[in-house]
């Protein structure tokens, strides 16, 4: 089958998950067509494009937008889906793939699904896997409509390289008069860290931590383990932390490797946005503490006198390395 596959670029460049969405989008085709398209203000250099080539994809169709908004960049993909016969379209399920899967659903009359976390099982149709109840269980969800627009979770699935170089041509797409509608005041992004949606790693803290001038151990610690940071609501609520680190049901839902929560009781808000992590480890000196019950690892102690012996216990195996 023909796949489409958005492909956000990040001045002038491709983040983790669109590798991702490509090897994904690979295995869907079944021998079919593999096209990403880049709809960007800053599109990336010819080359850039053409190495989506390495990651499963057949050509790269590349269209300048006037500013990346999510509803120019849905109606770009959605006549590019015209222009290409897909029969499934996929996006990561990101930022601006939450606005644009569904804008682009209603465009075609597609059936869609989100939060997709399996390979489409097509023994009997055209069914997927996907997250539900703030991730607590799974659903298998079944897509009638002849085409399928996928959101895909990040950090799910692996990247698979071994192709050539693809074919990279422009698209010119009709864009409404609406899509530019929606103006920023200003856009703060955050410069020399890991994006936690990306990251296989992460340590994250909360109240325990007893105040912003304390998280120099969690940042070390990170920094030793090449983690992202992350927060609980409360410590971003209270400027300790900046709202971008905040993770849970409001804030952002994160799928790391390994998940290691400091000081933070593990409220069911909490949970909805970290407990598709592979493996928890928590540090907590209540031991009635509720992140206990979904952790793989605990450790019942003081954040200030487990912290910095995991600290010292990372210095020495990262000098053995």
């Amino acid at each position: 089958m023909n796949v489409l596959i958005f492909a956000e670029s990040s001045e002038g460049n491709f983040k983790k998950a669109v590798f991702e969405a490509v090897s994904y989008g690979k295995q869907v085709a079944e021998g079919g067509e593999v096209v990403a398209l880049c709809a960007s203000a800053q599109m990336p250099s010819d080359d850039v494009l053409a190495s989506l080539g390495t990651y499963g994809a057949n050509k790269v169709l590349k269209s300048a937008i006037q500013e990346d908004r999510p509803a120019a960049m849905a109606d770009v993909l959605a006549s590019a889906a015209k222009e290409v016969n897909a029969e499934v379209i996929i996006v990561s399920n990101n930022y601006n793939g939450k606005s644009i899967a569904p804008a682009v659903a209603v465009a075609l009359d597609a059936s869609i699904a989100t939060g997709v976390i399996s390979v489409p099982d097509t023994a009997n149709g055209f069914s997927v896997k996907r997250g539900v109840f703030s991730g607590k269980g799974f659903g298998h969800v079944a897509l009638n409509g002849a085409v399928k627009v996928l959101a895909i979770t990040p950090n799910t699935f692996a990247i698979q390289e071994g192709g050539s170089h693809a074919s990279v041509s422009d698209f010119a797409a009709s864009i409404g008069a609406n899509a530019y509608q929606v103006k920023s005041s200003s856009i703060d992004k955050v410069q020399g860290k890991i994006p936690l949606t990306e990251a296989e790693l992460v340590v994250s803290a909360g109240r325990g931590m007893k105040g912003p001038e304390n998280w120099g151990m969690i940042e070390e610690l990170a920094s030793l383990l090449g983690a992202a940071t992350a927060c609980s609501k409360p410590v971003a609520d209270m400027d300790w932390r900046p709202h971008e680190e905040h993770v849970g049901q409001t804030g952002i839902t994160i799928k790391p490797n390994l998940y290691i929560a400091i000081g933070i009781s593990g409220a069911i808000q909490h949970l909805a946005g970290v407990s598709s992590s592979k493996v928890i480890v928590v540090i907590n000196k209540d031991p009635e503490a509720p992140f206990f019950k979904v952790a793989d690892y605990g450790i019942v102690g003081d954040a200030f006198d487990v912290v910095p012996k995991l600290i010292e216990a990372a210095k020495v195996l990262k000098s053995a390395q």
